[in-house]
């Protein structure tokens, strides 16, 4: 019999606040972190906007540990903690052969490369920092969590581009469902407002224009006057536990995971296709014993001109006529793309959106495209909702698509 998951704890240092209900009030207020990046940063760029952190890990870390941990490891572990305070848990009472850590990252310690590529060759200086290799890896925030709280069970970074730490929340949830673990620490995390980075994606032409009049509003999902994404940073995770393991220590659960779906796409390294998103949609709700019909879609909602239009495709041929009632948001608008970290942080939304019967909007949604025709709740939060379902949805370059399910507690409790 497959073990049912909870989610007792949350935790984010996001572009819109540093608790999960910050956060979340900021999303239905229509706030927008979108920004003109620092002069230091976003010189020479055509697009110098983005969703920065307000994070200084100088408060968070004594100096000889921060000259070892690079902004994404920071960002990681300041999250993860929030979720496991958020949780109430103490590991001492643990299995901890029994509890691991997940985490998804799509550039790493972009901060710690971009550095050491800029003392290399701008500077032409053969100085590196002799921390470089281990503030970069990729693993690194996966590693340091569980150094910090002595977690012997599983330990795994996913790197599946825009859709890693959703693979990250849904690989951990099997763990649990299949009995190896019965905590695990799961999320993602990304810092790659740094020049080289900036410079590579513009190179792409997939960033988003600044808007003149507001650049908060640079953004702008399912719109017909659509340009593209805007890169963010920060961090997300969850603590799921296995529902029995979580009752008898009295945690009480935000809510009950349960449906995660993955596919790949095989046609084109950077292009969508209907087929793919819709068969992870399909495979999440399998997964979730749910019939094609949920609460709410958090989109993957890039504001790219061919996601958008894909996406929405995709999930008409998943829900068909029901698509047209099913409100569909891209909170993206608002806290921009976190890349590796995007699918753990919407999660975490998904979950906040069931806990509170608050569906958050599609802002800067003012001429809508003709190809984009479902309900994406446009400027306006909508509140005193039931809603017992909502999928998160994550899509990336490589063709990894993800979908998560969560489901309220109540409802999870008669399953």
């Amino acid at each position: 019999m497959r073990r049912r998951v909870a989610i007792t704890g949350m935790g984010v240092v996001a572009p819109l606040g540093s608790t999960y209900d910050e956060l979340f009030d900021n999303l239905i207020e229509g706030r927008s972190a979108i920004q003109r990046l620092p002069e230091g940063i976003a010189r020479g760029l055509r697009s110098p906007i983005g969703a920065p952190v307000q994070f200084d890990g100088s408060a968070h870390f004594a100096a000889p540990r921060l000259r070892m941990l690079d902004r994404v490891s920071q960002l990681a572990l300041v999250a993860a903690n929030a979720a496991i305070a958020d949780a109430q848990l103490d590991f001492q009472t643990e299995r901890l052969e029994r509890c691991g850590v997940f985490v998804g990252s799509g550039m790493g310690g972009a901060e710690s490369t971009d550095l050491g590529y800029h003392t290399l060759y701008a500077e032409r200086s053969d100085r590196i920092q002799p921390y470089s290799v281990l503030t970069a890896m990729t693993n690194a925030p996966a590693a340091w969590i569980a150094i910090d709280h002595a977690l012997l069970g599983p330990m795994l970074t996913y790197s599946t581009a825009c859709s890693s730490s959703a693979v990250a929340i849904g690989e951990a949830a099997r763990r649990i469902q299949c009995g190896e673990a019965d905590i695990m620490i799961a999320g993602g995390t990304e810092a790659p407002l740094v020049p080289g980075v900036l410079r590579a994606w513009e190179a792409m032409r997939t960033l988003a224009s600044e808007d003149k009049h507001d650049p908060a509003a640079s953004c702008r999902p399912f719109a017909k006057t659509r340009t593209g994404l805007v890169l963010a940073e920060g961090a997300a995770f969850v603590v799921l536990e296995e529902w029995a393991h979580a009752t008898a220590r009295g945690a009480p659960a935000h809510a009950e995971l349960t449906g995660y779906g993955l596919t790949s796409d095989v046609g084109h390294i950077t292009r969508p296709t209907v087929d793919g998103q819709a068969r992870a949609m399909r495979a999440a709700l399998e997964s979730a014993a749910l019939p094609p019909e949920v609460d709410y879609i958090n989109a993957h909602g890039t504001a790219t001109l061919q996601n958008d239009t894909v996406e929405t495709e995709a999930i008409k041929a998943v829900f068909g006529a029901k698509a047209y009632s099913i409100p569909v948001s891209s909170t993206k608008s608002m806290h921009g793309h976190l890349l590796g970290g995007a699918g753990a942080l919407e999660f975490v939304i998904a979950v906040m959106s069931v806990k509170r019967g608050v569906i958050p909007p599609t802002m800067h949604l003012d001429s809508p495209d003709p190809s984009c025709d479902l309900d994406y709740v446009p400027s306006r939060a909508r509140h005193d909702l039931k809603i017992n379902s909502a999928m998160s949805n994550s899509f990336a370059f490589g063709g990894t698509n993800a979908v998560l399910i969560v489901q309220s507690a109540r409802a999870g409790q008669s399953q």
